[in-house]
């Protein structure tokens, strides 16, 4: 298991679109959405991966990942299984100093809501913000995805 050190932020345009890398579809939902743990399924592009995460630090930038690709039949059998809203999203690949930001464009119940995260080294690393980084939403449990799932973006 590894820990995972990301912070998360909302994004003020779309001029990210212009300097992207890649692009990905991801598909997902969650089994559990237990405070101390999540599973999730995700479906990126071709692939299927199933997710559990613990309970974040008090900063909220610091838990605990473990992730195993699974088929894509299976991912879409748990899936069925899943909590009521499954979260669908493009995912923007962008390059900054030596990380990648990655910017997520819901759609669907989540539609309106577009946030950035980039994953560190350490929660003191110091990283560039680009013009288009707005409002660090990093502790704000509203902005997870397994919060999403239960109550979409267009609800609030």
């Amino acid at each position: 298991m590894s820990i995972e050190i990301e912070r998360k932020f909302l994004v003020r345009d779309d001029s990210f679109k212009l300097v992207c890398v890649a692009k990905h579809y991801l598909k997902q939902g969650y089994l559990s959405v237990d405070k101390h743990r999540t599973v999730r399924i995700r479906i990126a592009d071709d692939k299927g991966f199933i997710t559990i995460k613990g309970i974040s630090n008090q900063s909220g930038m610091s838990r605990y990942e473990w992730e195993h690709e699974i088929s894509i039949r299976e991912a879409n059998e748990l899936l069925d299984l899943a909590l009521p809203t499954i979260i669908e999203k493009n995912r923007y690949i962008v390059p900054s100093g030596n990380r990648f930001w990655e910017i997520d464009e819901f759609f669907g119940e989540n539609e309106g809501l577009v946030l950035a995260e980039i994953e560190l080294g350490s929660e003191s690393e110091y990283f560039d913000k680009p013009s288009f980084i707005g409002q660090e939403v990093t502790s704000d449990s509203k902005y997870y995805n397994s919060y999403l799932s239960l109550t979409p973006y267009k609800s609030w």
